[in-house]
C-alpha cells in the first residue's frame, strides 16, 4: 500500500475507491439510456440484495452466538459447580473427623478422665471457644457423655481456626446436651442473663443425621441464636450401634454468593444452585443464598424456574444431578433460554445456568436495524442523485467523478482508520502485556465495534484465564505440600528406629514400608507384650492414598491395643474384627498376619486373616509356610479367626510381607512373582535381617526397572537366635 497527499492506497480503499467510480460509471449510462426502467430495476435489485443480506446476517449472527454459548455456557456451568462444590469437601472432611474423634472416645471412654466443660463465657465472645448449651429442662452437670466429647475441644477450635469455610462446628448429644467451637458467646444469652435453651434433638441437622443415618445436609436454614442462614453438614456418631450424638459443622455461603452475584453482571444470565429436592439453595434472580420462604422467586422482569410444569426444565436438572448437560435451549413462561447444568457430587446439588436469548438476539437486532438505516438512507440519496444527475449528467459528468472519488477516498479512509488504530493496539498489547481497552473511535455502530468489542472482551478473559491457571498452579503445589506431611506423618506411626531391641539378644529384627503413593495403606508393626512376648503384624488395608492411610491407622491402633490386653492371636483378630466392622461406613477392608513369639522358647503362635503366606527359613533355605487362612478384617461381621503354632529355632527367619512385593510389575506388566522373591531371599539366607530386606529390594528394583508401581512394598524379616 501507498500514501499520497496522506491518503492510503491500496486494501479496503483501493477496493472500496474502484467500486464506487464503476458504480458512478454505471449510473452516467443508465441515466443516459433508458433511465427510468434501470431505475426501477436498480431499486429492485437493492430490495433483493437488502432481504438477502439480511437474511445472511441473521444467520451468521444466530449460528456465531449459538456457537459461542455452546462453547462457554456450559464450560462456565461446569466450573461453577466445580468451584462451590470444593468448598463443600473441606467441610463434609472436617465433619468426618469429628465423627471418627467421637466414635474413638466413646469407644474408649472407660479408659478416659472426663474433661472440663463449660457454659459460654461472654468474656470470649468474638474468639474461638468451646462452649456448652443444652435444651430446656435438660442438667448438663449430670451428663456422663459430655466429659468424653471435652476431650474434642482443642481439635474442634483447631477445625474453626484452620478451616475458613466454617463457621461454627459442634456436636449434639442424644442426652440434649452440645458442645460446640464458636466465636459467638453474647448471643447465646437473654436480655435478662440467662441462658437460652438450644433445642438440640429438635434441630434439622440433628433430625436429619439420625434418619438418614449417614452424612446429611440441611437446605438453608436460620441459625438459632443470630437468625442469619446458613447451610449445616452433619453425621451420626454409632457406638455399639446405637447413635449416642451428632456432630456437624455449619457453611460460610459467601463463594455461592459470589458465583450468583457475577452470572447476573450483564442483566441476562441467571445461576442458580438447586438440591436434589428441588430447593433452590442459591439464585441470581435475587443475587444471594435464599433467606426466606419468597427468597428465589422471580419478579415481573425475571425468569421463575418452575419444575414440576416444564418437563424440558425437569430434564435438564434431572440430568445435572449426575453429569454435566450440554447446552439446551428450553422455553420458560413464553421465554427462551440457552441453559446448561453440572453437578455437584458432594453434596448431590446441582448448579443451573441460564442466559436469556434476546440477550443473545439483542446484537443481531441492532445490527439489523442499522443496516436497515443506512439501506434506506442511501436508497433516498440514490433516488435524489439519479433525478439530479439525469438533468446535469452532461454538464457536470467530471465534476461527479472527481467528487465521487473524492468522497469514496475520505470515506474509506474515515471507515478504514479505526480498523488501522486496532491494529496498532492490538500490536502494542501484544508487545507489552497491556489489556486491549474500547476506545471512543471504535463505536461505529458497525461490524468495526463488534469486532473492538470481541478483542476486548477476549484481552479480559485471557487476563482472568491466566490468573486461575496461576490459583490451579498454587493449590496444586499446597495439595503436593500436605501429601509430603501426610507421608511423614504415617512414616512416625511406623516403628522405625533399629536396633529396635537393642537390649534383647535373643532375636534380631528390621523392617521397612515403601508407599506407591504420597501415603500408602500397608503397615507393619512390633512391639513387646511382656518381656517374654514378641508380638509382629503385617498388614495392608484395601485401597490406595490417603483413605487407605487413615484406615491403617485405626487398623493398627485396634491391633495393638487388642494385643497389649494377653489375649490369644484369634482373639486379638476376633476383636479387631469386630470393632472395625461396627463402624466401617467407608466398607474398606484390611488383610493380616499376627503372630506372637514366646521369646524363651522360640514358640509362635499366629492367625491369618487374608494375608500372604509368610516365608520360614528351617536349616539352610527359606520356603513358604502355608498357614490356615480366614476372612479379611473388616469385611464381614461375625467372623472367627483360628490360632496356629510354629517353632522357631536357632538361626531360623521369619519373612513377613504384603502382595505389593510378588505383584511388582515391569513394563511388560509381568509380575515379579512368589519364586522370584524366594530366590532373592535365599540369595545369602545367613545375612542379617536388615541384609535380607535389602537384597529382596534390590532383586525386585532390578525387575521392575523403570516401570511404575501401584502397590507399596512392605517387608518384616525377624532372626531367632540361641535363648538366653
Amino acid at each position: 500500500m501507498k500514501k499520497i497527499l496522506g491518503f492510503t492506497f491500496g486494501g479496503l480503499q483501493k477496493k472500496m475507491i474502484a467500486l464506487v467510480m464503476i458504480m458512478l460509471s454505471v449510473a452516467v449510462v443508465v441515466f443516459i439510456g433508458i433511465s427510468f426502467y434501470q431505475n426501477k430495476m436498480l431499486v429492485d435489485v437493492v430490495e433483493t440484495t437488502r432481504v438477502e443480506q439480511e437474511k445472511a446476517i441473521s444467520q451468521v449472527s444466530e449460528q456465531t452466538m449459538h456457537q459461542m454459548m455452546e462453547g462457554t455456557l456450559a464450560e462456565m456451568t461446569s466450573m461453577h459447580a466445580k468451584n462451590a462444590d470444593n468448598d463443600f469437601k473441606e467441610v463434609i472432611n472436617c465433619v468426618y473427623m469429628m465423627q471418627t474423634m467421637a466414635q474413638g472416645l466413646f469407644e474408649n471412654r472407660a479408659s478416659i478422665a472426663p474433661a472440663e466443660v463449660h457454659l459460654p463465657d461472654r468474656s470470649e465472645d468474638g474468639e474461638a471457644a468451646v462452649m456448652v448449651l443444652h435444651e430446656k429442662g435438660v442438667d448438663y452437670t449430670k451428663s456422663e457423655d459430655l466429659g468424653v466429647v471435652g476431650h474434642m475441644s482443642a481439635s474442634m477450635i483447631a477445625m474453626l481456626k484452620n478451616y475458613d469455610k466454617i463457621s461454627a462446628c459442634y456436636i449434639g448429644l442424644a442426652d440434649g446436651t452440645h458442645l460446640a467451637a464458636d466465636t459467638s458467646t453474647v448471643n447465646k444469652y437473654d436480655e435478662n442473663g440467662k441462658l437460652i435453651p438450644f433445642p438440640v434433638r429438635d434441630r434439622p441437622w440433628y433430625k436429619g443425621a439420625v434418619e438418614t443415618g449417614g452424612l446429611y445436609f440441611t437446605g438453608i436454614e436460620p441459625d438459632a441464636f443470630s437468625g442469619e442462614p446458613g447451610i449445616t453438614c452433619s453425621a451420626p456418631v454409632v457406638v455399639d450401634g446405637k447413635i449416642v450424638g451428632v456432630v456437624g459443622a455449619d457453611v460460610i455461603l459467601d463463594n455461592l454468593n459470589e458465583i450468583v452475584r457475577s452470572a447476573n453482571s450483564d442483566g441476562g444470565g441467571y445461576v442458580s444452585i438447586v438440591s436434589k429436592d428441588g430447593e433452590v439453595i442459591a439464585s441470581s434472580i435475587t443475587g444471594t443464598v435464599s433467606e426466606d420462604e419468597n427468597s428465589g422467586q422471580s419478579t415481573k422482569q425475571e425468569v421463575e424456574l418452575v419444575l414440576k410444569d416444564n418437563p424440558e426444565l425437569a430434564q435438564i436438572y434431572k440430568t445435572a444431578l449426575q453429569e454435566a448437560t450440554d447446552m439446551e435451549l428450553i422455553t420458560v413462561n413464553d421465554r427462551q433460554f440457552y441453559m446448561a447444568g453440572a453437578p455437584m457430587p458432594s453434596v448431590g446439588w446441582a448448579v443451573i445456568s441460564a442466559v436469556d436469548k434476546e440477550v443473545t438476539d439483542l446484537p443481531e437486532k441492532q445490527m439489523l436495524a442499522e443496516y436497515a438505516r443506512i439501506n434506506e438512507e442511501a436508497s433516498g440519496r440514490f433516488r435524489t442523485g439519479s433525478a439530479r444527475s439525469a438533468r446535469t449528467v452532461l454538464l457536470i459528468l467530471a465534476a461527479i467523478f472527481a467528487a465521487g472519488a473524492g468522497a469514496a477516498l475520505f470515506a474509506a479512509g474515515k471507515i478504514v482508520k479505526p480498523i488501522e488504530q486496532m491494529t496498532r493496539d492490538i500490536i502494542r498489547s501484544s508487545m507489552t502485556g497491556e489489556l486491549f481497552k474500547m476506545k471512543d473511535c471504535y463505536r461505529t455502530d458497525d461490524e468495526i465495534e463488534l469486532l473492538a468489542e470481541s478483542f476486548d472482551e477476549i484481552s479480559r478473559k485471557t487476563r482472568l484465564y491466566i490468573e486461575e491457571i496461576k490459583e490451579i498452579t498454587r493449590e496444586k503445589e499446597r495439595v503436593s505440600t500436605e501429601l509430603k506431611m501426610a507421608n511423614l506423618i504415617q512414616s512416625s506411626m511406623l516403628p522405625h528406629i533399629f536396633p529396635a531391641f537393642p537390649d534383647r539378644r535373643e532375636f534380631d529384627l528390621y523392617a521397612a514400608m515403601d508407599p506407591a503413593k504420597e501415603v500408602g495403606g500397608d503397615f507393619y508393626d512390633f512391639f513387646l507384650i511382656d518381656d517374654d512376648h514378641l508380638c509382629m503384624v503385617m498388614a495392608d488395608v484395601s485401597g490406595k492414598g490417603i483413605p487407605a492411610a487413615l484406615f491403617m491407622m485405626i487398623s493398627k491402633v485396634i491391633l495393638q491395643s487388642c494385643a497389649m490386653l494377653g489375649q490369644s492371636t484369634a482373639e486379638i483378630l476376633n476383636k479387631t474384627n469386630e470393632a472395625l466392622c461396627s463402624s466401617n461406613q467407608v466398607e474398606m477392608f484390611v488383610t493380616v498376619w499376627l503372630g506372637i513369639m514366646e521369646i524363651s522358647t522360640g514358640k509362635v503362635s499366629a492367625a491369618n486373616a487374608g494375608h500372604e503366606y509368610p516365608i520360614l527359613k528351617k536349616g539352610d533355605r527359606f520356603e513358604m509356610f502355608k498357614d490356615r487362612h480366614g476372612f479379611v478384617i473388616g469385611g464381614m461381621d461375625g467372623i472367627k479367626y483360628k490360632e496356629y503354632q510354629f517353632q522357631m529355632e536357632e538361626g531360623d527367619k521369619l519373612f513377613l510381607y504384603t502382595d505389593g512385593v510378588p505383584e511388582a510389575t515391569d513394563a511388560g506388566n509381568n509380575m515379579f512373582g512368589i519364586d522370584r522373591m524366594i530366590d532373592a531371599l535365599n540369595q545369602d539366607p545367613e545375612a542379617s535381617p536388615q541384609q535380607i530386606l535389602i537384597n529382596v529390594r534390590r532383586a525386585v528394583d532390578g525387575f521392575v526397572q523403570d516401570a511404575e508401581q501401584f502397590d507399596d512394598l512392605t517387608m518384616l524379616c525377624m532372626e531367632y537366635k540361641k535363648k538366653e
